[in-house]
């Protein structure tokens, strides 16, 4: 399995003020799913760009600027087609991550 098909979108923690509410998991009788964050499979886009990015990382590059540039320079576009701006890049780290 590549992602977690039960994963619940994300809410903002609500505290509890009353005791013994919720319950807390035992780990020998919780099913371990690899891909526990993620909601579906990762697409065709999702897996190139995660790939250049490794290739990035790896060849040293971290900061932003430089990282547009290189995506641009693999033909890695933004999910428009377009090529990459820091901006766009930003944003679509931030869908992804969010």
């Amino acid at each position: 399995m590549d992602h977690n098909p039960l994963l619940k979108p994300w809410s903002r923690p609500k505290p509890e003020d009353s005791a013994g509410k919720g319950w807390i998991e035992r780990p020998n009788a919780v099913v371990n799913l690899i891909w526990q964050t993620r909601p579906a499979p990762p697409s065709e886009y999702e897996n190139r760009l995660g790939d250049a990015l490794v290739a990035c990382f790896g060849a040293g590059i971290e900061d932003a600027a430089p990282l547009v540039a290189r995506l641009n320079e693999m033909g890695v576009m933004a999910p428009d087609g377009a090529p990459w701006t820091v901006a766009s890049f930003e944003r679509e780290m931030a869908r992804l991550g969010g």
